[in-house]
């Protein structure tokens, strides 16, 4: 679900759930640029499209004509052991990720707003390539991706912004507004997103969210109401998250995406 909020007067997220394709993603398109909700959608778009191509012949979509940079999925994790499989399924993810950056970054300069000034947004989310495989995690930006398990809520992604860098320096003071990214997609042509595998557990429950959510909610708020989210009760516990955002003084748009995973 996602909500305006009380205080914009648009909504600059989006998020995508295309259970066939495996693939469940937010986005929270840049506030002061130029066509944040664009943006939003448009990466998602090209994400799954490329994702689509690259992973089902019958789709009607083609491959698109693009040379990712290099990339080692084995460095994200070089303690574990994933099978050949999800190694390349990594790779594929990350070409994804950097597609649907130069798509948006071309957009920008043929718009001569190649300065950083053009759209752009974050892009948080899992792909799972097959049933019961791990989850492949991509992050961009600020958006987060939570873990609930077995009563404990973990962080699943870094914040990239300069408050986030300046806390793991030691900074107490002067910080900088919890708002500015590191990078994003769409400003840059030069982009690098987190990626990682994370292996699945029966009964894990995972939350995507923007930073209209988290930004004013404790985690320990927002593990109490993930508590007794069974399968059936997602629909509320996602309108109970926006309003506790909302009543916490969320000033931005808030989405929530939650699910189950096998």
């Amino acid at each position: 679900m996602t909500d305006t909020g009380t205080v914009r007067p648009s909504n600059e997220d989006n998020f995508l759930i295309e259970a066939g394709l495996g693939l469940v993603a937010v986005a929270d398109g840049m506030g002061g640029h130029d066509s944040g909700e664009v943006a939003s959608a448009e990466a998602l778009s090209s994400l799954a499209n490329f994702l689509r191509a690259s992973t089902d012949p019958d789709s009607g979509v083609a491959p698109p004509d693009f040379r990712a940079s290099p990339f080692d999925p084995e460095a994200t994790d070089p303690h574990a052991h994933w099978s050949e499989a999800t190694l390349a399924s990594m790779v594929t993810l990350h070409d994804a990720v950097e597609f649907t950056n130069q798509r948006m970054y071309q957009t920008n300069l043929a718009n001569r707003r190649g300065d950083g000034g053009g759209m752009g947004t974050t892009l948080t989310g899992v792909w799972q390539p097959e049933p019961g495989a791990p989850l492949l995690v991509f992050h961009v930006g600020d958006s987060r991706l939570y873990r609930y398990r077995a009563g404990q809520l973990t962080q699943l992604t870094r914040d990239q912004t300069m408050y986030q860098e300046a806390v793991e320096a030691g900074a107490t003071e002067n910080l900088p507004p919890r708002n500015l990214l590191l990078q994003a997609i769409g400003p840059s042509g030069d982009v690098r997103p987190e990626l990682h595998i994370q292996a699945v557990q029966p009964g894990d429950l995972y939350l995507l969210c923007s930073d209209g959510m988290y930004g004013a909610t404790s985690d320990e708020r927002i593990a109490a109401l993930l508590a007794d989210a069974g399968p059936a009760q997602l629909g509320d516990c996602c309108k109970e998250l926006i309003a506790t955002a909302l009543r916490d003084g969320s000033r931005d748009n808030v989405t929530v995406v939650l699910f189950h995973c096998d």
